[in-house]
């Protein structure tokens, strides 16, 4: 009785258990109230076992008693055993589940690689942790993460692997694991095994879509036996779960960078794109659309198409209609329009379908080019050619470092036009007034002398200066240079019947022919393509001795085209620079 009163004073584990834990509410706190209660359990048979064996003398009872109680303990024993098991289990689960939060929480691929490291250190007990991926165009492996206990990035200079294992795991899509790599004889004698005394090593392949995308090795080389089989078997679920973290980063970083390079692409080009969905919704705006249209992008991207640029609406809305109906493009549309921010713009639009996979319009692509400047270069150009021969033009160079100073000697004849009376004329009239009349009376000079395909050579003042015969030859260059002449004669007659009398003005006119050198002549930041020479001084003279509405020539012009024109002699005059008297003639028309 004394023996069965120490029993029943003993405090029963499970009782004690149950009255001092309330319910557990989580995995975790029923992991816990488990081993509480096991502990409180071996606690409890502890002391029964104290008792009986302090119990003397032979007794069938004590050893039955004996024999359930170290029955009792095995049971325990494996129950700890499971348990464990079972939280080692949990954990993993939950590892898993870590890289599953990281899957769908983020596409960064830089923090999904250090997620992913992290969390192989703390599942496995690791010293580091290393993730290489196989780059897509080269096909070798890149160290793209590495990790160590402390959850700090590794330094490039300390990747210190088997890089024999490494590659092996990536050629065969096989995990390894070793327990002391320096007593294994798979890997003893490698280089790297010897070198960075390696020891435990764990290393599995990452997998996506059926092909090996990269490894992950985790190694201690200070611990031998620190992975098991089950570590492997474990961290090859995890490569699974974290390819796909990773495939799915990859391709979000690659979207992103095609996506910011096509921003970059479209921001750099100079002509402005518009794009918009199957709901006419504007979905790009290009930096360019916002110069040329004075809009920023933030105000257009989203809207309708036709709400957000009502002139391109107006101009365009066949055009977008003619596209989506038909499915083809509408090149080189050129238009004018009047924008509030722009006094004039002028465009060249095309538009082409956006289609699917399917072959389905689901929008349009819109290009403008600006071509305002380049008209007004145009018209720039064309006033250029007014008073330069394109014969000069196509002389030029293409490349500006060819165009070098120099003549040559050559016959040539010279003309100068002067407007006589034009000193007394700009003292009666107001500047705006002077400059009006003064270009029409050069228009018409040079607008002559362009006509014969002579070459204008400068307009000095309200003098027009031309040659012929150079820089392309004419066999006829006398009768040129007379026929412009007349031409301005001719010229000037039609001003006189559209201005006021007190605007009228007359040229006179000198002509003569003679060897001068003929070249680009000046300096190397300034030149023009002239003539030097006594022919062209002298022609230079008569136009001076001429009369308002005179046209004078040298005897020697004359005796050139006699018989093209008529012609009357007159007095020889002085000229200054020359000893002798010079013989002239007076034009008077063709024959």
């Amino acid at each position: 009785m004394r023996y069965n009163k120490q029993v029943n004073d003993c405090k029963r584990p499970m009782d004690y258990d149950m009255t001092n834990h309330s319910a557990p509410e989580t995995e975790v706190e029923t992991a816990v109230v488990g081993q509480e209660s096991i502990t409180a359990l071996r606690e409890g048979l502890k002391n029964i076992t104290r008792i009986v064996a302090r119990h003397r003398g032979p007794d069938a009872l004590v050893a039955e008693l004996s024999q359930h109680l170290l029955a009792l303990q095995d049971i325990l024993t494996n129950l700890e055993q499971e348990l464990t098991t079972h939280a080692l289990e949990r954990d993993e689960l939950a590892a898993l589940h870590g890289v599953s939060h990281v899957i769908g929480s983020s596409l960064d691929l830089t923090e999904v690689l250090n997620e992913v490291m992290d969390q192989i250190i703390r599942l496995t007990g690791a010293e580091r942790s290393f993730l290489m991926l196989v780059d897509p165009e080269t096909g070798e492996l890149e160290f793209r993460a590495a990790r160590n206990v402390d959850r700090e990035t590794i330094a490039s200079s300390s990747f210190e692997i088997s890089r024999s294992i490494v590659n092996q795991v990536a050629a065969s899509g096989e995990p390894i694991v070793t327990t002391n790599a320096q007593m294994d004889p798979r890997f003893k004698a490698q280089e790297s095994v010897i070198g960075y005394n390696l020891r435990s090593i764990l290393c599995v392949p990452l997998r996506a879509r059926g092909r090996v995308t990269g490894v992950i090795y985790a190694d201690n080389r200070i611990l031998t036996s620190l992975f098991s089989d089950r570590d492997r078997d474990l961290l090859t679920a995890f490569a699974s779960q974290a390819a796909i973290a990773i495939e799915n980063a990859r391709l979000f970083e690659s979207v992103s960078n095609a996506k910011a390079l096509m921003d970059n692409i479209f921001a750099s080009i100079t002509s402005g794109v518009i794009t918009t969905d199957v709901q006419e919704q504007i979905t790009l705006f290009n930096r360019a659309a916002e110069r040329v249209l004075r809009v920023p992008a933030t105000t257009i991207v989203g809207s309708r198409f036709g709400d957000a640029l009502p002139v391109l609406e107006d101009e365009l809305r066949p055009l977008v209609d003619q596209v989506k109906a038909s499915g083809d493009p509408v090149i080189g549309f050129e238009s004018e329009l009047s924008l509030p921010e722009r006094d004039q713009l002028i465009l060249r639009t095309s538009l082409s379908p956006l289609k699917d996979a399917n072959e389905d319009t689901q929008g349009v692509a819109i290009v403008l080019d600006d071509l305002t400047e380049q008209r007004l270069l145009e018209a720039r150009n064309q006033l250029f050619q007014r008073y330069v021969s394109p014969a000069v033009i196509e002389r030029l160079p293409l490349d500006p470092s060819e165009l070098k100073l120099g003549g040559q000697r050559q016959e040539i004849t010279s003309l100068f036009a002067d407007i006589r009376g034009f000193t007394d004329f700009s003292r009666r009239h107001d500047p705006e007034t002077l400059i009006e009349v003064l270009n029409q009376y050069l228009d018409v000079g040079a607008k002559a002398v362009l006509d014969e395909d002579g070459t204008l050579d400068k307009i000095l003042g309200d003098c027009v200066v031309a040659i012929f015969n150079a820089p392309l030859p004419h066999s006829d260059h006398p009768l040129r240079a007379v026929r412009t002449a007349l031409k301005i004669q001719e010229g000037v007659a039609w001003l006189h019947k559209r201005m006021p009398s007190d605007c009228w003005l007359n040229y006179g006119i000198g002509i003569n022919v003679g060897e001068a050198v003929v070249g680009n002549i000046g300096t190397t930041k300034q030149m023009n393509y002239t003539a030097i020479g006594s022919c062209v001084n002298l022609a230079f003279r008569l136009q001076g001795a001429a009369a308002p509405g005179q046209i004078l020539l040298t005897d020697i012009v004359y005796k050139l085209v006699q018989d093209h024109v008529r012609a009357r002699l007159l007095p020889p005059i002085e000229v200054k620079g020359f000893n002798e008297p010079i013989t002239v003639y007076e034009l008077l028309g063709l024959k």
